[in-house]
């Protein structure tokens, strides 16, 4: 009987610390998902006039443990037609693109390289290409709350109104602030600052405002408001300083 009951107890100690091995085995690592989205927003008038305004971005970004890539593209394209008139006056017609590069250094300090394209024709810019590396830091970072900067040099080749394409070297200033509303709703807010260095007179100002809210359960729809800035202190002959776009759009996240 001495002998059967230990044989029992140590089957019991075995199966009792398998069981518990088992119940304690850590979850799988979770791999890195893309986050993505696209976004359509569509504005028409007629009656005393007839306008349209047509807009679309898509936007993808993706984290690693110790790397973060983003990137994106958004156009615009309008038309205004008056009272009288017979042709459309072309009020839009742009295409940006970026991507960007972090590789964190520390929790919140980070390396990164960004490349900007553009090209608007009623702002009378055929091409405008912007290379940027630098640094930057998360001053906030948690579940709900982003808050970064970032400061570096850049240089800008572009080709505005009838002048040679030419190149020129820059500074790039820039943060950016993102924060969770609630489980449904969400803001962000970016700004940039790029003068040229040998003459600060020359600078350009980006900024961008918005708030996004899900439209079904499964957050795969959403509506998005915001407003983009652009100005340029100098800008194309016979073209203003500033720019200022108010988009509304439904997206769409896959």
């Amino acid at each position: 009987m001495g002998k059967k009951y230990w044989l029992l107890a140590a089957g019991a100690l075995v199966l009792t610390g398998g069981t518990r091995s088992f119940a304690q085995a850590p979850a799988p690592e979770k791999k890195p998902a893309w986050e993505k989205s696209a976004s359509v927003g569509l504005t028409l008038t007629r009656g005393n006039s007839e306008t349209l305004l047509a807009t679309a971005n898509i936007l993808a970004a993706k984290k690693w443990e110790k790397n973060e890539l983003s990137l994106g593209m958004d156009g615009a394209y309008g038309e205004t037609k008056l009272p009288g008139a017979t042709n459309s006056t072309k009020n839009a017609e742009s295409l940006h693109g970026f991507i960007q590069y972090n590789r964190l250094l520390t929790g919140r300090f980070y390396g990164y390289g960004r490349v900007d394209a553009l090209h608007d024709a009623v702002a009378d810019v055929e091409y405008r290409l912007t290379f940027s590396p630098g640094a930057g830091y998360y001053f906030i970072k948690n579940e709900n709350t982003k808050l970064s900067a970032e400061v570096g040099p850049a240089f800008i080749y572009e080709k505005i109104g009838s002048a040679d394409e030419h190149g020129y070297f820059t500074v790039r200033v820039a943060e950016r602030f993102e924060q969770k509303i609630s489980d449904r709703a969400r803001l962000w807010q970016s700004a940039e600052f790029l003068p040229q260095v040998d003459h600060f007179k020359n600078y350009l100002i980006n900024a961008e405002l918005g708030i996004e809210a899900d439209l079904t359960k499964d957050k795969k729809f959403t509506l998005r408001s915001f407003i983009q800035d652009s100005y340029d202190n100098e800008p194309a002959p016979g073209r203003k300083k500033n720019d200022l776009k108010w988009v509304t759009a439904i997206a769409y996240k896959f």
